[in-house]
Formats: structure tokens, sequence, C-alpha cells
């Protein structure tokens, strides 16, 4: 499994303005592997950003949406946020915190799709498909 959260990981260190990233269980908030946040705390932002991910799933059941959650963003002054729950396994969910300065949000997003990708495709013994 660390092999194939590092493939997770790849796509994310080369973002602009790439602070951190971790993968999160959301059923219990742990971090369960991180890639840098020198500036910040990985593990208690991740414990909290399971929270905003739980409230978010509450509202889609309250008003019976029937829809999921693909990514959430959360703009602060310096730094974005990037939560986006795993398709295939929910219970889990990447979170990266950008430099606003420095990061290109659309490009973030898309990264964030190929990173799942790349590990589904490396968890499940498939070849990779394009960059």
């Amino acid at each position: 499994m660390l092999r194939d959260i590092r493939k997770l990981m790849e796509v994310l260190v080369n973002l602009g303005g790439y602070m951190g990233a971790c993968l999160v269980d959301a059923n219990t908030g742990l971090c369960l592997a991180k890639d840098g946040g020198a500036t910040i705390d990985l593990e208690r932002a991740a414990a909290c950003n399971t929270e905003v991910v739980r409230a978010k799933r509450r509202t889609i059941e309250a008003l019976a949406l029937d829809d999921e959650i693909e990514d959430i963003l959360i703009s602060l002054g310096k730094q974005y946020h990037l939560i986006r729950p795993l398709r295939k396994k929910p219970n889990l969910f990447l979170y990266v915190v950008l430099d606003r300065r420095y990061a290109n949000l659309a490009y973030a997003r898309l990264s964030l799709v190929e990173a799942e990708e790349r590990y589904w495709q490396h968890a499940e013994g498939q070849a990779p498909s394009g960059g």
C-alpha cells in the first residue's frame, strides 16, 4: 500500500505553490500518508478537514441530492486547500495545501484527478496511461 500512496503523491509534489498533501481516512481523521507540510500541521489539518467532508455529506443527504462530492475548495487569503474524496474509496480523501501566489487552481484540480487515476492504476497493477 505504501508504494501505491507514493504514486498518488508523485503527481502532487510538482504542483505550483505546493506546500503539502496527505491521504486522509474520512472515518477517523487520521493522516495515512503525508508529504511536505513544513509550514502547516498536516495531521491536525487532516483531522479538522474530516469534519468539513462529513458536514458536506450530511448536507447532501439532508437536501436529498442524488450526488457526491467531487472536490471541495477552501480559498484563504494566502493559500488554497483542496479536498478530494477518492471515487473508488470514498472513506479516503486527498488534502492538498497550495501557496496561492504560485498555484494554478485549474491545473491543481486536474492534477488531483490524475493522482487518483495513477493511484488506482498502480494499486490494481495496470500500466499508467499518459502523463
